[in-house]
């Protein structure tokens, strides 16, 4: 019974039950293990192409128009020529750029801001890394038939299907003025196709934005589930950020006893013991040429005020009862400080004593 209670706790504590430290998700984003969704930025560029579009449309027809109809206005007389061809295509091309511009300004600043709402900034090249487990067969069927690949695939027949709902409610709203097309000019159909366009297109791009908002809901809950971590996890992140908590408890072990051997080697260099006189013990010096004000060299108590006494009693060091004196210096002071204000006088009338019964008046 104690067995499986032993097992159950140990298949319990390698559960990843418990949320990310910021640590492992410091750790995941370097390794460009982020929520983020492709269709909020497919999205995104989408609807702001069409924006470009609606906006700079007269811009990019006057441009459209002025590249077909130069050949007839001003080349056909042209001489054919290898210079003459190159300065055209040069010329031609920059004119593609211009009439292009827009569009590639607006959708490349939507796609940056897209992608910086999601993750933030975000540069590493360890999803370019060479890694064998990429191409292991095994784990690439795993992932063929993972949830992940349904969700994709769920994804993909969504688009699909609301694409093709709006394509057609679209256009069999509009089958009026395609029927009457044959007795309009060039240019209404142009008008014409070009609404039916931009129209079709906002109406796409719009749901393709709501289905890649839940998209990214649903990689944040997929991401936030793959980094979660066990209690284990985090107790061996723990000790590898802090250190084993042994091996720090020795550490500061044996800095105490470094600490209290080189107080008890300072011992011999007071002027006094204040003693209470069993529970607690100060050693105190003063040099009135090197110190500010009486210094506290050790202090003690129980078995280490008597070890004090002792060594006090070895070097010949004057030990002097105060009770409260005592107390109050063990309390209020530590190792290397100067005694607090208010008990200078009380320290001076001891060491004044001191000093008078060793034949120093000071």
């Amino acid at each position: 019974m104690a067995y499986r209670y032993r097992v159950d706790l140990q298949m319990f504590a390698g559960e990843k039950t418990e949320k990310a430290t910021p640590k492992k998700r410091q750790d995941t984003r370097k390794k460009g293990q982020v929520a983020k969704s492709m269709e909020v930025s497919g999205a995104s560029v989408l609807l702001a192409a069409f924006f470009c579009i609606l906006f700079f449309g007269g811009y990019m027809r006057d441009r459209t128009v002025r590249l077909f109809t130069d050949v007839y206005i001003n080349r056909l007389s042209m001489d054919v020529t290898k210079d003459n061809v190159m300065l055209l295509f040069g010329q031609y091309g920059i004119e593609i750029l211009l009439l292009l511009a827009p569009l590639f300004i607006a959708v490349f600043i939507i796609a940056l801001i897209a992608n910086y709402l999601q993750v933030g900034f975000l540069l590493t090249g360890d999803p370019l890394k060479m890694k064998f487990s990429k191409i292991d067969p095994i784990k690439g069927f795993k992932n063929i038939f993972s949830m992940r690949s349904l969700v994709e695939f769920l994804k993909s027949v969504i688009k699909l299907t609301i694409i093709g709902f709006l394509v057609y409610t679209t256009i069999w709203a509009a089958r009026e003025g395609f029927s009457s097309l044959s007795t309009k000019g060039p240019d209404m159909i142009f008008h014409f196709v070009a609404d039916i366009t931009v129209s079709l297109g906002f109406k796409i791009a719009v749901g393709l934005m709501i289905l890649a908002v839940l998209d990214y809901l649903y990689q944040r809950f997929d991401y936030e589930k793959n980094i979660r971590m066990s209690k284990q996890d985090i107790k061996d992140e723990y000790k590898k950020m802090e250190g084993d908590p042994l091996i720090k408890g020795k550490i500061r072990e044996r800095q105490r006893r470094m600490a209290l051997q080189r107080m008890m080697q300072e011992i011999p260099n007071a002027d006094v013991i204040i003693t209470n006189p069993t529970h607690f013990a100060v050693a105190i010096k003063y040099d009135g040429s090197a110190m500010e004000a009486p210094q506290v060299l050790a202090k003690g108590q129980d078995f280490m005020a008597l070890r004090i006494k002792e060594i006090a009693k070895e070097h010949g060091i004057m030990t002097m009862e105060n009770k409260p004196l005592a107390r109050a210096l063990y309390q209020r002071s530590e190792i290397g400080d100067f005694i607090p204000g208010d008990l200078f006088q009380a320290v001076a009338e001891v060491l004044a004593y001191v000093y008078k019964l060793k034949g120093k008046a000071k």
